[in-house]
């Protein structure tokens, strides 16, 4: 009787490990997000290798849009992202209610205009069409470029980065706009006069930023960052990720692999 009480126990204690070791990561194990292309790539080439020598197990999981990312790490399943510039992260978390910190930036594939039917920006006409990111903060860049370019012009005073289509004050070119899920602009290239296409789906639908007609020239807040759970900035894997990138071996796949993105200051 008293040894099925022990069996009992012990079961229950090894019920229970099981149960938690499953809930989430181990202990050494970092998952970090990232939409499918350069910001994967990055992890996969230049930083799961160095964080793997400390003795870590890292996991990549790719994504395919600009929400889950956020919403996997938030819940959990993730210990960091990399995909987002901090415009978007700020807006994303606010809307959301989650509590996420950037810790570090890294080379960022900027947005640009692309075109399969012209070699020029001068080819603009009336009735132009104009594919550009439906997510608020990328459209925003988008319009923008556009306002630089001479394309349209956009009320006067407003916060660059939460301009939308309900801002233009004048469209002399008649652009027609044709708002897409960010990962679709590129393949809209074909239907399309002009399209805005994220550098990282760019990359990933086989376009080189050199073949932009425009690239935006993109300020602090549209630079690309590693993003965590506030709860998590003092965890020991915040300061080995952020070492990894400040790394010889990070920088050396920058240098091969990376040629026209934009670079923070410590890789410059």
């Amino acid at each position: 009787m008293k040894s099925n009480k022990f069996w009992l126990a012990g079961a229950a204690v090894l019920s229970a490990l099981v149960l938690s070791g499953s809930a989430g990561a181990a202990a050494n194990e970092i998952r970090i997000g990232a939409t499918a292309g350069p910001y994967a790539d990055q992890l996969k080439l230049g930083i799961k290798p160095w964080l793997e020598k400390k003795g870590y197990k890292v996991k990549v999981v790719e994504f395919n849009d600009y929400v889950q990312p956020n919403i996997a790490l938030s819940e959990g399943d993730l210990e960091a992202n990399a995909f987002q510039h901090t415009a978007y992260l700020n807006r994303f978390a606010s809307e959301h209610k989650l509590d996420l910190t950037p810790i570090i930036a890294v080379p960022t594939a900027p947005i640009g205009i692309y075109s399969k039917k012209h070699k020029s920006l001068d080819e603009v006409k009336a009735g132009t069409t104009v594919a550009m990111p439906n997510e608020p903060v990328n459209q925003a860049r988008s319009l923008v470029m556009l306002q630089k370019l001479g394309w349209l012009q956009l009320k006067p005073g407003l916060d660059p980065t939460r301009v939308s289509e309900r801002d233009i004050a004048a469209n002399p070119k008649q652009i027609k706009i044709l708002p897409l899920e960010p990962a679709q602009t590129a393949r809209a290239l074909e239907d399309v006069d002009y399209a805005f296409v994220n550098g990282n789906y760019a990359i990933a639908s086989g376009l080189k930023l050199t073949e932009a007609l425009k690239l935006e020239d993109p300020p602090d807040y549209h630079i690309v960052v590693v993003t965590i759970r506030t709860a998590d900035k003092d965890k020991p894997f915040v300061k080995d990720l952020i070492e990894a990138y400040h790394s010889k071996e990070f920088r050396a796949v920058v240098d091969k692999y990376y040629a026209g993105f934009v670079r923070p200051s410590y890789l410059r």
